[in-house]
């Protein structure tokens, strides 16, 4: 029966070899549990614990409890050790193993934890702040171009309201607005983005109410674009009664822009009109223009165009449309005997692509005189070989542009 208190036991804790990383100056607690088979006959058995295979000695930073249990039947003994290990140096690291009946051991390994786990954080903190500044600097530089990306495929499209301009365009009659209007930003929205601008340098609200022409001229416009310049500013209603004109504009457009420029004197910055405009950012669109506003590529054309409609751009059709859709290849339609790009014409079809009947002869006057018999039948001349049976089955009713066979010339 002595080969009963032989069996290994069966570690319950740990597991396995086990690694640890506890920090410098903290205290782990290695926990070793065991089931030994056990009979009447056998020992109780023990724990032992080395380190780095040599027994652990009495030194006052470890602290062991022991504790064992048996089942009723003397069948099976639970053994408990427990080593608490005060790190307080390096060579308190290393390899712990305990070791039951001098048989069977199961060991813990602690490593120190180097800085290496610092560096591993300091890294990925520099690295999700590197991202951070990248998408900031992303969205400062790409802002404006994808804005008028998904404005120019997604943005409302404002037709068939009625509107005849796209912007009312308010300035004062002084010589540098009136140069600014019509040199730099008139050329620029209209030559450029396509937009078509209503001008008027008259005051836009003369005692803070609208005027008949202004109701009139600003329902035909789907915004309306104030250039505030100081002499803009210098009109009586800006200073007294602006607060009461803004709340009348809201009333008849939708966002209107306003432009600001830079570099004005310092009793213009502070103008109670443009204080009241920071105030409400949100009801208008406030643009400042500044000396390298001029580029077409610069934020201030962009964030303008934002604020403008959408403008939509169509495809010229190739030819006109009532030859397009019958596939009309009647050379009369042909201007000056080419045909037009991206359109072919068979050739055999078109004996003579300077008109249908050939050599235009005289309208009025006496008929030419009939050339004399040379024995050629009738059917073998030039005209013969052309089919004009069909020219009085087409339509030409709804084209304006074809040109007539009498010139004016020959009336």
């Amino acid at each position: 029966m002595a080969g009963v208190c032989n069996k290994p036991p069966d570690f319950l804790s740990p597991s396995g070899n086990q690694v640890l990383r506890p920090a410098l100056g903290s205290v782990v607690t290695l926990n070793c549990t065991a089931w030994v088979v056990s009979a009447p006959y056998c020992p109780l058995p023990s724990i032992q614990w080395l380190k780095n295979d040599l027994p652990l000695g009495n030194e006052s930073h470890y602290d062991l409890r022991e504790e064992s249990w048996v089942k009723a039947n003397l069948s099976e003994v639970l053994v408990t050790s427990v080593l608490g290990v005060n790190l307080t140096s390096a060579e308190d690291y290393g390899a712990f193993t305990c070791s039951v009946q001098n048989a069977s051991s199961s060991s813990f390994t602690l490593w120190r934890a180097g800085p290496a786990g610092h560096l591993t954080a300091v890294l990925a903190s520099l690295l999700v702040l590197l991202v951070l500044l990248l998408a900031a600097l992303l969205y400062v530089k790409c802002r404006l171009p994808v804005q008028l990306w998904y404005q120019d495929v997604y943005g409302e499209v404002e037709m068939n309201d009625g509107k005849l301009y796209d912007a009312y365009v308010s300035y004062s009659d002084s010589p540098e607005d009136r140069k600014f209007v019509n040199f730099i930003l008139k050329p620029q929205l209209e030559r450029r983005r396509g937009y078509k601008l209503f001008l008027d340098d008259r005051d836009l609200l003369p005692r803070a109410e609208p005027s008949a022409d202004l109701l009139v001229n600003l329902s035909r416009c789907r915004r309306l674009i104030v250039v505030l310049s100081e002499a803009f500013l210098g009109r009586p209603w800006c200073s007294h009664s602006f607060r009461e004109g803004l709340c009348r504009l809201l009333e008849l457009t939708r966002r209107p822009i306003f432009i600001t420029f830079e570099g004005q004197r310092r009793d213009t910055r502070a103008h109670p009109a443009l204080h009241l405009l920071r105030q409400h950012r949100h009801l208008v669109t406030l643009l400042r223009w500044r000396p390298g506003s001029v580029t077409p590529s610069s934020d201030f054309w962009k964030e303008l165009q934002l604020a403008l409609p959408r403008k939509v751009q169509y495809r010229p059709m190739e030819g006109d449309p009532q030859i397009r859709l019958q596939d009309d290849k009647d050379p009369m339609l042909t201007v000056q005997g080419r045909v037009p790009e991206g359109r072919t014409l068979d050739p055999e079809l078109d004996p003579d692509p300077e008109g249908d009947l050939g050599v235009r002869g005289l309208v009025f006057g006496e008929p030419p005189a009939l050339p004399p018999a040379s024995g050629v039948l009738l059917g073998e001349g030039r005209g013969s070989e052309m089919d004009v049976s069909d020219l009085g089955s087409r339509n030409y009713s709804a084209r304006t542009d074809f040109y007539c066979l009498v010139s004016k010339d020959d009336m």
